[in-house]
């Protein structure tokens, strides 16, 4: 059963308020126990996850993606550039900051598996995302591409 984007991630259908979770928590699950339990298997695992969760909640268009990650506490999602087998997107942000200070070798492949699967979605073409990590501006870019040849069945 799919989860309404406004029932998972608000305290009630009703009520339009963000329920406010510390971001230690966070970061314990995230960038501590996940590491812990997956280990040197943790990207290729959070990719798959994140494709997980796009199938979870199918969503329409990049805005609605970057509306997500803003939900989700993921960061602000940028387009920056998109042609004809290519998108880019910007991810950047305080929580995205903090896990870039905090850790030497943050993981965003959840966030990278998720958009490869909404970009497929959306464009009915198989997609692969990676991301790129620019530590000097706390930012980090994703980059989507597909094959015009490799259509969904």
């Amino acid at each position: 059963m799919q989860t309404s984007l406004k029932q998972g991630l608000h305290n009630s259908p009703e009520s339009d308020t963000q329920m406010d979770i510390p971001v230690f928590g966070y970061e314990l699950l995230r960038d501590i126990l996940i590491p812990g339990i997956l280990g040197k298997d943790t990207n290729e695992i959070s990719y798959w996850a994140g494709k997980h969760i796009a199938r979870k909640f199918p969503l329409l268009s990049t805005e609605e993606v970057s509306s997500f990650f803003q939900e989700a506490s993921w960061g602000m999602l940028k387009l920056v550039e998109e042609s004809k087998n290519e998108i880019k997107f910007e991810l950047n942000g305080k929580l995205v900051d903090r896990r870039i200070q905090m850790n030497s070798d943050p993981c965003f492949t959840l966030e990278a598996g998720f958009i490869a699967e909404q970009i497929q979605n959306q464009k009915q073409f198989i997609c692969e995302a990676y991301a790129e990590l620019n530590k000097k501006k706390n930012h980090v870019f994703f980059t989507v591409r597909w094959d015009r040849k490799e259509p969904i069945k």
